[in-house]
């Protein structure tokens, strides 16, 4: 007997939806007399966009930048949406004519949102589509869009211990500068202690800032960790070689629980996860911030054999059915951006589950660190396509970019 929810059209529901929303546009926005203000601070925490300009451009290397946002009144965005430090924004920009968005970490402080300013760091990708964009686009006086703050790489006391290991890896130290803002302007309650891996004493990132910081209070303390930064020219207190257990374990507490907090690169995950295994520790005790795109599931044990180079989508968004063909090797959603086909996004890891779409015939890998589907969603043929590759021709349906 065939399944009723695989039997269900959706397209029979997309009538329904132009109803709701023209009732929701219609309704008005001032609150009721006398009822609570849930509604105002919602909007206010989780806007749909946020309408901001470029204010200031700071380079930190010849392929990083940071980026200062502030709201743009002109366009209906007159404060920020306040954020726990270690939240990402996601970039909206229009790419070759296609919509494209990616998150980035806001590095700032919490606090700076009060007063009206963001930070974003980017770090340019010889092949990144948004880098390469944002770095020959973005200027003091653009105007650019963004979510609201999003992510569940975040300091949580009911979770988390009071000491925290923070793991970060080249541009992978911004979620961490906010924690430990954060921490000295008093609005987080931990203790962090900050092993920051760079190739070079040149690399490192946000040195001054975190210096600084680190003599604010003593619940922040930095460990510069230089992989390449030959012996002869090793600063006093810097160490070289890798993010390893031992070295973990040589600054965490002894008698005490702990939390580790990583941050980095696919590469820097692929070395230091053994290396946390070591530990042993709680599961919960250990967070990932998202990997962003991941571009190479060959390299991964369980990765099928005789998978065909190239293979086929079709894809439905809406009402139009289209065929394209990309490299097996690139994940659904990368398939169809390059074939001129919007996906909505927001983490593309496979968390947030913006991208969440129906398969209809085929089969896909998903990397193991990148399932966070529902059972039901597996058993009813659902797939996030920003971490689903493709294994045979497919033919699924996707939802439209708003």
């Amino acid at each position: 007997m065939a399944s009723p929810i695989k039997s269900l059209d959706p397209k029979r529901f997309l009538p329904m939806l132009g109803d709701r929303q023209a009732r929701f546009n219609a309704a008005p926005e001032k609150l009721p007399a006398g009822s609570d203000r849930a509604r105002v601070l919602a909007k206010a925490l989780h806007p749909k966009r946020q309408y901001l300009k470029i204010t200031a451009v700071t380079e930190r290397s010849s392929d990083c930048r940071s980026y200062t946002l502030e709201p743009d009144p002109d366009r209906g965005t007159s404060a920020l949406a306040y954020f726990s430090a270690g939240k990402y924004v996601s970039v909206f920009e229009t790419v070759g004519g296609m919509p494209v968005n990616r998150a980035y970490s806001i590095s700032s402080a919490p606090a700076a949102s009060l007063a009206g300013k963001y930070e974003l760091t980017v770090r340019r990708v010889d092949d990144g589509l948004m880098s390469r964009h944002i770095f020959d686009t973005w200027e003091v006086g653009r105007r650019v869009e963004v979510s609201a703050p999003a992510g569940t790489f975040e300091y949580q006391p009911l979770r988390d211990a009071p000491f925290v290991v923070g793991l970060a890896g080249g541009s992978g130290i911004t979620p961490f500068l906010s924690m430990a803002n954060a921490i000295a302007d008093g609005d987080e309650d931990f203790t962090l202690c900050l092993l920051y891996g760079s190739r070079d004493k040149e690399n490192i990132l946000f040195k001054d800032e975190l210096d600084a910081l680190a003599a604010r209070t003593d619940k922040i303390r930095v460990v510069h960790v230089l992989s390449d930064e030959p012996a002869e020219t090793l600063p006093a207190g810097m160490r070289k070689g890798f993010l390893t257990a031992e070295l973990i374990k040589e600054f965490a507490p002894q008698d005490a629980p702990y939390s580790v907090f990583v941050c980095g690169s696919q590469q820097m995950y692929r070395f230091v996860d053994p290396e946390i295994e070591k530990l042993g520790l709680p599961k919960k005790y250990v967070r990932h911030e998202l990997f962003g795109e991941f571009h190479d599931p060959k390299s991964l044990y369980d990765y099928p054999k005789d998978v065909p180079e190239t293979v086929k989508i079709t894809v439905t968004v809406m009402d139009v059915t289209k065929t394209v063909e990309g490299k097996s090797t690139d994940s659904v959603m990368q398939i169809l951006e390059k074939n001129g086909i919007g996906v909505p996004a927001r983490c593309r890891s496979g968390e947030c589950g913006f991208c969440h779409s129906r398969l209809l015939s085929g089969k896909v890998y998903v990397p193991a660190h990148l399932e966070y589907r529902r059972l039901a969603d597996e058993q009813f043929g659902c797939i996030h396509p920003c971490c689903s590759f493709p294994l045979t021709d497919l033919e699924i349906n996707v939802p439209p970019v708003k």
